[in-house]
């Protein structure tokens, strides 16, 4: 794809969907801060993007099989009746039958009214495209919305990005409304629009990319863990983009240069900065991590200090 027709795909005015992969925070003394948890779950929906809970942002990876469950219950009590959420189904590592541990836990996100995402599982890796979505069509089976996933693997070792046959024909399984693309690679996300929109323009593409938050120019929608950190300055970002204001392109690299910061080597360390950021801004109780995530250097909240200052925040570091 030529940069002459990638500049013609840009759709000004055009009204984004965005759905916040939510950070689950912790206490100083390392328990849940459930309270904090909620509180920002209300605060996103408020600013007006979609949450997502039991995601990468929120350690699925790490999380018991009741933690997950706890998750939903918290996500249902703080955002109230019909609000609706994204909850992760995770399966890799579980023993059992593919089909029967997704639609295990695709019941439990549907019966707290969640849409459930399909995380991809290492089990399904080398199949044949028409093997892949016959197992996806039979996950999926009977569910009214669900959303698939390819995840680069600097973020997952389970993760895969698919190739062409596998996404065309994932795209013909009617309860897979739509997917989040994070391969990190703008070429490979443009792609899959051009086949969207030649093939089902009613499918959606989430980009996950964010190293390229500008995804939506080109008719991408959002779920990032980026979002997180700022939610309304990012639901900001898309009433400028919707409204044609110039300002969207400062609010736009502000974000974007949050984004680099955060999203550096070791990539899955960016929980660790989303936690040191929203600490920053008094949001959460404390900067800790999971104790199995990889962590940020002590001076991660003077970098980060410098991209709340351009997100327009006001805030010193504690002496």
């Amino acid at each position: 794809m030529k940069i002459g027709s990638i500049n013609q795909r840009q759709q000004l005015g055009r009204k984004v969907q965005g759905i916040a992969a939510a950070l689950l925070p912790f206490e100083a003394d390392g328990r849940i801060a459930v309270e904090a948890f909620q509180n920002h779950l209300r605060a996103t929906h408020r600013a007006g993007l979609m949450n997502a809970v039991n995601m990468d942002t929120g350690y699925v990876n790490y999380l018991s099989a009741t933690e997950k469950l706890d998750v939903l219950r918290w996500t249902r009590e703080a955002l109230g009746k019909d609000v609706q959420f994204v909850g992760g189904a995770y399966i890799e590592g579980q023993p059992g039958d593919v089909v029967e541990l997704y639609r295990r836990q695709m019941d439990a996100i549907a019966a707290h009214g969640g849409i459930p995402i399909l995380f991809q599982t290492s089990r399904l890796h080398g199949k044949s495209a028409a093997e892949k979505a016959a197992a996806y069509r039979a996950v999926c089976r009977g569910y009214a919305h669900v959303l698939a996933f390819e995840l680069g693997q600097m973020f997952a070792p389970n993760g895969e990005i698919f190739d062409e046959e596998t996404f065309r024909r994932l795209m013909d399984i009617p309860e897979v409304k739509g997917m989040k693309h994070s391969s990190l690679d703008r070429m490979i996300e443009l792609e899959r629009l051009a086949l969207r929109d030649a093939h089902r323009r009613d499918f959606s593409i989430y980009t996950g990319n964010d190293l390229g938050i500008n995804m939506i120019e080109y008719g991408s929608d959002y779920l990032l863990g980026l979002a997180t950190f700022a939610p309304e300055k990012f639901a900001e970002r898309d009433r400028l983009w919707e409204t044609g204001d110039p300002a969207y392109y400062e609010l736009s690299d502000a974000l974007q240069h949050l984004g680099n910061v955060a999203f550096r080597e070791p990539v899955p360390a960016y929980k660790h900065s989303a936690a040191v950021f929203l600490d920053l801004l008094g949001r959460i109780p404390s900067d800790l991590t999971h104790p199995k995530n990889p962590t940020r250097p002590e001076w991660e909240a003077e970098i980060l200090l410098n991209c709340a200052g351009r997100l327009g925040h006001k805030v010193q570091l504690s002496i």
